[in-house]
């Protein structure tokens, strides 16, 4: 077809890596989310986001996330977000959380690079941002816990766990969400909430991403249009 892009989202890890170094084509890759593996954009917009919130919309290239302390909820086993968040949020000088309970925390936790603790209720109170995660039952194949009830007693956020949080710490989530699980929706439908604000900055993240793909080399420049008299 002569394409100059592939956006794949794959249900296998690595199909995305395959592709681009299958010499099948000759176009640049787009991983959308691979598996349990990545899913790279997403963790961009994140970032993005954060940084709008927690730094200033404003914030320059020298104005990153450094020091902030970022909170990752739930069933990290089976979340590609997850793990594009922890490589990214580091890279930028973040520290980052993990909290499930131990079924849901895959094997080789240790070599990341982030902290892991069982508590919620310990880490909510010097957190800049919590991100709570979807629990992925159509990925799992046994019981990784006893029960939903049980599960949103100790990992759910609802109003009175939010109000745990520091006053300028938001919440997060990737979507989709599961209300009344991991997130009620007394905190979904908060002002400290960015769900809608993610939705919106990954149109923003992934135009950038395909434009510096294929071929952009200008910095992208705003032009203040004024009106004439």
């Amino acid at each position: 077809m002569g394409v100059d892009a592939v956006v794949i989202r794959h249900g296998a890890s690595g199909a995305p890596y395959r592709l681009a170094n299958s010499g099948w084509i000759d176009a640049v890759v787009v991983n959308a989310g691979d598996g349990t593996h990545q899913h790279p954009t997403q963790a961009l917009l994140d970032a993005f986001t954060m940084r709008r919130r927690l730094v200033g919309p404003d914030a320059g290239l020298g104005q990153d996330l450094a020091g902030r302390r970022i909170t990752i909820v739930g069933d990290v086993l089976h979340s590609r977000v997850a793990r594009s968040n922890v490589d990214l949020l580091h890279t930028l000088g973040a520290e980052v959380t993990l909290v499930a309970p131990p079924t849901l925390l895959p094997v080789g936790i240790e070599t990341w690079p982030c902290e892991v603790s069982y508590d919620l209720d310990s880490t909510l109170p010097k957190s800049d941002a919590v991100m709570m995660l979807r629990v992925q039952r159509e990925r799992m194949n046994a019981a990784f816990f006893p029960t939903e009830r049980e599960y949103s007693r100790r990992y759910g956020l609802d109003g009175d766990r939010m109000a745990r949080m520091p006053e300028h710490a938001v919440v997060m989530h990737p979507g989709p969400m599961v209300r009344g699980m991991e997130i009620t929706a007394e905190v979904a439908d908060s002002d400290r909430c960015t769900v809608v604000e993610q939705v919106a900055n990954g149109v923003s993240i992934r135009m950038a991403v395909l434009y510096l793909l294929l071929g952009g080399n200008e910095p992208a420049v705003t032009h203040t249009r004024t009106e004439e008299k």
